[in-house]
């Protein structure tokens, strides 16, 4: 499934526009600790994360991440959408909880098995 096809599905805002959303999305993955993403998140995942800081692109770019999902409709600096938009990384966001975007996400993936 792509990113496209899971922002449509789901209405997710992107706020860094068209980017990656032609990219296939195999996993998603829920966690706010930096070190636990580095040492646990699958190579075209979406990561759901109330972080909302410029480490945030490095590790997504580390670990080859397909799109970082921000909930609760929280605020991004532009300064970080702007390099995103710069390292080609996908930031979408979501009025609804964390617990509720990966509900949502895992019965998309199930439904397209």
């Amino acid at each position: 499934m792509t990113l496209g096809e899971i922002v449509k599905e789901l209405e997710l805002e992107a706020l860094t526009g068209e980017i990656n959303l032609n990219r296939e999305v195999k996993s998603g993955y829920v966690s706010d600790l930096l070190s636990d993403v580095i040492a646990n998140i699958e190579q075209d995942s979406l990561w759901i994360t109330i972080q909302r800081h410029i480490n945030i692109l490095g590790v997504a770019k580390l670990k080859d991440v397909a799109a970082i999902i921000i909930p609760n409709n929280l605020s991004v600096d532009e300064e970080v959408i702007k390099k995103a938009k710069e390292e080609d990384i996908a930031i979408l966001r979501d009025k609804r909880t964390a617990f509720e975007i990966s509900g949502l996400l895992y019965n998309v993936f199930k439904k397209g098995n």
